[in-house]
């Protein structure tokens, strides 16, 4: 019986200390922001709502987890009328799909400060299977994650009608994100 009561503590004590540890994210020290051309000029806009859910092992990446979803009617392009613009039908739908989310599969590590992060984003009612470099270090005691996700807007169906014409606003994308957390 002792060696049962043994292998179950013994059982017990890895799983927990595999687990990921959650991290509260810093709002004011995070962003999101959707880089593109439009008439073949770079613009950066940032989505000014959204959360973000890390449960993190720095000794086995693998078993870390990840999750955002951001608000998509919170894209800034720094004029109001073009923000209503975005978060009509032909572009994100806001009223139909509010949310655009990421939820991880796999977290791996890739190098020193680096991790590579798979899993599924969902846009517009879309979802694709997406693997992205990510690096992570730490400043002023928290850990930052950074990366960059290359994204094609149709394959989301974003820009509906005349706006498929990529020459006005481009079909690449890349959703940068900035996220400081702690435990």
């Amino acid at each position: 019986m002792k060696p049962l009561k043994g292998l179950l503590m013994a059982s017990l004590l890895a799983s927990a200390v595999a687990s990921a540890v959650p991290l509260k994210t810093d709002p004011a020290r995070s962003s999101v922001s959707a880089v593109f051309k439009q008439m073949g000029v770079p613009v950066e806009a940032k989505f000014t709502q959204f959360t973000a859910q890390i449960d993190y092992n720095a000794a086995q990446p693998a078993a870390s987890k990840a999750s955002v979803d951001i608000v998509t009617a919170s894209l800034d392009l720094g004029d109001p009328e073009y923000n209503k613009e975005v978060a009509r039908k032909d572009w994100f739908n806001a009223a139909q799909f509010p949310k655009a989310s990421f939820v991880s599969s796999a977290i791996a590590p890739a190098g020193a400060g680096k991790l590579t992060v798979s899993g599924k984003l969902s846009i517009k009612g879309r979802s694709a299977n997406v693997s992205f470099p990510l690096t992570l270090k730490t400043e002023a005691g928290k850990q930052v994650f950074e990366g960059q996700l290359p994204i094609k807007r149709l394959a989301f169906n974003i820009g509906e009608g005349e706006w498929k014409d990529t020459s006005m606003v481009a079909d690449e994308v890349v959703i940068k994100f900035r996220v400081t957390a702690a435990p």
